[in-house]
């Protein structure tokens, strides 16, 4: 184990700062480059880091499995729910212009729901992949 004590205080340092750059991409995508599945990729991408350097196991702990196939139907209820909101406000589906008085905000809410949706969606697929890849659950 103390072969290993540079990786692990490396990665107790990087993972922070790649979760903050994932809110950062998630939360400004709708201006920019970036969004939700680029968001749930860094935000996966941290949790694969810990998995690599502290053991899978310990990954499965700080995210069971359960967790993550919640947060993949969450997701996925964000984005439909977002559509359904939507036609239930007397518009169409996915028309975000209906969710406040001046169209360019309820354009700016609707997004920005979606991309949650998104980006949740992706990254617990792709934790779920990762999971699913380093071996059964003992």
């Amino acid at each position: 184990m103390s072969e290993h004590l540079v990786l692990r205080v490396v990665a107790k340092l990087l993972i922070p700062f790649i979760l903050l750059f994932a809110l950062y991409v998630q939360t400004h995508g709708d201006f920019g480059p970036g969004g939700g599945f680029q968001a749930g990729v860094i935000f996966a991408s941290a949790f694969f880091l810990y998995g690599l350097i502290f053991g899978v196991e310990n990954a499965r702990r700080v995210v069971p499995p359960v967790v993550v196939r919640g947060l993949v139907a969450l997701g996925v209820l964000i984005f439909g729910g977002t559509g359904v909101a939507a036609m239930l406000m007397d518009g169409n589906y996915l028309e975000y212009a209906v969710f406040a008085e001046d169209p360019a905000a309820g354009n700016h809410i609707g997004i920005w729901l979606v991309e949650l949706g998104v980006g949740v969606t992706v990254s617990a697929a792709m934790i779920a992949i990762f999971l699913s890849f380093t071996g059964r659950q003992g």
